[in-house]
């Protein structure tokens, strides 16, 4: 069998408070193969996002392995898991995060510049992939000038710009109505079957959950569902 995109192994994930230590994550395994989607659901505060930022190398475990093609990610510097996090994955949150001064182009372009690829060919790139989410038209338009749900197309279309094996978005319809969500949603899946980019998303949302296929449940620790290890 060939490797999995990405295998986690015995994570654990341990906060200090006043009060002692608090076990997040403990002994969590899962596996996911190029291309798969998958939702993870639970209720608040169980580490449902204290995982997807692990996944996405912006926190580290306390303990375990979280290998990405067969590497172990945490084995790599603070510099080698910044061009990790630029080459390799893509990252859509709650709130989009857009740089306000900028136009939805010039914020699509972004993590290609910091790559250090050409204005011109990142330039190239952002117009095709605003066009793919429908945003042709809003390519020169700012953030104030763009509704929530264009703010998060745009956000999906930074994420994918670079062609990332593996997309993690946290809650990514959670402050759009319900019309607009659904919207979102179905954007996602459609960059997924179009790019063959893997999926993880951390949900609330179970209708999303089911259109995403495969689904786990966050409790104590451990992820519980289809598949889980």
């Amino acid at each position: 069998m060939s490797e999995p995109l990405l295998r986690v192994e015995n994570l654990c994930k341990t906060f200090s408070t006043g009060e002692g230590e608090v076990k997040v994550l403990e002994n969590l395994n899962l596996s996911l193969e190029t291309g798969e989607r998958l939702s993870i659901q639970g209720q608040s505060g169980v580490g449902k996002s204290t995982l997807l930022y692990i996944l996405g190398a912006l926190d580290r475990p306390s303990s375990g392995s979280v290998l990405f093609r067969g590497r172990e990610v945490f084995s790599q510097s603070g510099a080698e898991l910044s061009t990790f996090r630029n080459q390799c994955l893509g990252f859509i949150f709650q709130f989009h995060h857009l740089l306000p001064e900028f136009s939805s182009v010039e914020n699509v372009m972004m993590p290609g510049l910091i790559r250090g690829l050409t204005f011109e060919e990142m330039r190239g790139r952002a117009e095709q992939v605003l066009e793919e989410v429908g945003l042709s038209s809003r390519l020169t338009h700012k953030v104030g000038q763009l509704s929530g749900g264009e703010r998060q197309r745009v956000a999906v279309a930074r994420a994918l710009v670079l062609d990332p094996a593996l997309l993690l978005a946290d809650e990514p319809t959670g402050n759009l109505d319900p019309k607009t969500g659904a919207v979102i949603e179905d954007l996602l899946i459609e960059m997924n079957q179009s790019r063959g980019t893997a999926l993880v998303v951390v949900t609330h949302n179970p209708l999303f959950a089911k259109k995403l296929g495969r689904s786990l449940e966050m409790s104590n620790g451990l992820l519980r569902g289809d598949g889980a290890e």
